[in-house]
């Protein structure tokens, strides 16, 4: 099946991440997780928050509007093309503690950084109104060399965004994520609990944009 963007541009499948990034060809994984993806894993950990009731956070649907479907019998149709009818924000959004959370999740092979060509510049501006309105928005990363999981709040990406934008460096060192970001530490189940990670972000204020604290 064909699926566009509202431009027009051919939709390229990808599974948290742009596949222009090289998988690594051997991954070391535990067993537990062994074939997840980061998507599995952040959906395993609201379907436990919720069954707890902890925490109300969904996968966003993406509205797809049809333009062809062909019927090759009576009882089976297949579509063949279709586009998004708008942009795609980020991934994720609820509700916890009283707090509106939304993010995105990426997954990097990259042993030295994060490419920020992961993010989109919607996306940003998405993050941004966001936390005008005092919701929390970050992103969830995963650096599967390492397995490792980190929360970047917005403001260490707005700081790297615009950087880039007066033609800096195209990326996030991972230096700067372990300094800046927030590791997630993984666990048996859910393997990656990230609420309290997210409550360590919230007491340090650390979810407006840089200009908000001026």
């Amino acid at each position: 099946m064909t699926i566009r963007y509202p431009n027009g541009k051919l939709y390229t499948p990808h599974t948290s991440v742009q596949k222009t990034e090289k998988k690594s060809k051997s991954k070391d994984l535990s067993f537990s997780n062994r074939g997840k993806t980061l998507e599995d894993e952040i959906n395993e950990a609201n379907d436990y928050y919720i069954k707890r009731r902890l925490a109300i956070i969904h996968k966003k649907p993406v509205p797809v509007q049809i333009v062809k479907v062909e019927y090759p019998s009576r009882s089976a149709a297949v579509i063949r093309e279709a586009y998004f009818r708008t942009p795609s924000t980020t991934d994720y959004n609820g509700v916890w503690n009283g707090h509106y959370i939304d993010f995105d999740a990426k997954e990097t092979a990259s042993k030295t950084s994060f490419p920020l060509k992961n993010i989109h510049e919607h996306q940003m501006t998405h993050m941004q109104q966001v936390t005008e309105q005092n919701g929390v928005a970050f992103i969830i990363v995963r650096f599967s060399a390492f397995e490792r999981y980190f929360i970047v709040p917005y403001k260490v990406l707005q700081k790297a965004w615009q950087a880039m934008e007066n033609g800096n460096r195209k990326s996030i060192p991972f230096s700067i994520i372990e300094e800046e970001a927030y590791e997630i530490p993984t666990s048996y189940y859910p393997r990656i609990d990230y609420l309290p990670i997210i409550q360590q972000l919230i007491d340090a204020k650390c979810y407006g944009s840089e200009s908000e604290e001026k």
